[in-house]
């Protein structure tokens, strides 16, 4: 049915053509006529299953909460050097994705958009990666207001555990810093005192301990296996996102050193090797996390 409304009462002369009247009330029906359908079809979408919250509508993001999808992670990356075989937004793409998976493992979590910009060393005179092309650094003061304004948004839409992963070692002190300024100013606040805030430093640890154990144990030399951009870091690359590995090139080309910002040699990294170390990272932070909301409920 179209809905039909009067129009003002506009003197015309007799029988002239209604010139005014008639576009325009023919608009105007065919305007209501047109955003009837719409609205309905705007009711009617499906609600998205996605644990990311940037897929999230605002009111799907409500309907979720409300039901009890009350854990929030916020993934940390981090824009970095890694020398010439491996793109600049390595740690994004896996705390992004890693994130993800943790998330569907979990249930009633929700994944917030990757803190990307992070501290990552002096700017002028630049030190450590900033030292090389396309690295972005931030100071530590700016990246903990950032985490601090990211986790009292989310508390203040009814999160109640939020979660810091970061990807990436030089910031797991900032993270344990925010986290307890946090859980000490809402332990004095009344309304809230149910929501608390978590540095989960076992997601990177993982990779530090056993990761390397077990990369160990198949034959691979702690000098391949390296500190960064080495077969370690290219493996877990390749795992996630291998079109920001530059396979080929890395396989033949020249072998970078410690001058090219790579410590390590990723000429034998596979994304099997990679699997392990993502599988080894989801499971810890899965058990961990379940852990810490079991503790604190």
């Amino acid at each position: 049915m179209t809905l039909q409304f009067p129009l003002p009462n506009v003197p015309l002369a007799p029988r002239a053509p209604s010139i005014l009247l008639q576009p325009f009330g023919s608009l105007f029906t065919l305007t209501l006529f047109c955003l009837i359908p719409a609205a309905s079809a705007v009711a009617a979408a499906p609600a998205s299953n996605s644990v990311m919250l940037e897929e999230l509508t605002s009111s799907e993001l409500r309907s979720r909460i409300d039901h009890g999808a009350t854990t929030v992670l916020v993934p940390i990356g981090g824009v970095e050097q890694s020398g010439p075989y491996i793109a600049l937004g390595k740690h994004n793409v896996r705390a992004g994705l890693l994130a993800r998976q943790i998330a569907q493992k979990l249930g009633n979590t929700i994944v917030a958009p990757v803190v990307s910009y992070v501290p990552e060393g002096a700017i002028s005179p630049p030190a450590g990666h900033m030292r090389f092309a396309g690295t972005i650094s931030i100071p530590p003061a700016a990246f903990e207001a950032v985490l601090e304004g990211t986790a009292t948004s989310l508390r203040q839409h009814g999160f109640r555990d939020i979660i810091f992963l970061g990807d990436h070692g030089g910031y797991q002190k900032n993270e344990q810093n925010v986290a307890n300024k946090l859980n000490r100013a809402w332990g004095k606040a009344s309304a809230a005192k149910d929501a608390r805030a978590y540095a989960l430093l076992d997601y990177y640890d993982i990779t530090q301990s056993q990761y390397i154990a077990d990369l160990q144990k198949r034959g691979y030399s702690s000098a391949e296996i390296g500190l960064h951009a080495g077969l370690a870091d290219a493996a877990l690359m390749l795992a996630t996102d291998p079109s920001l590995v530059r396979s080929e090139a890395m396989a033949h080309g020249p072998k970078p050193g410690v001058a090219d910002g790579v410590r390590g040699d990723a000429t034998r990294a596979t994304a099997e090797l990679g699997q392990i170390g993502i599988k080894l990272q989801v499971d810890t932070s899965v058990a961990a996390i379940k852990q810490l909301l079991q503790r604190n409920k």
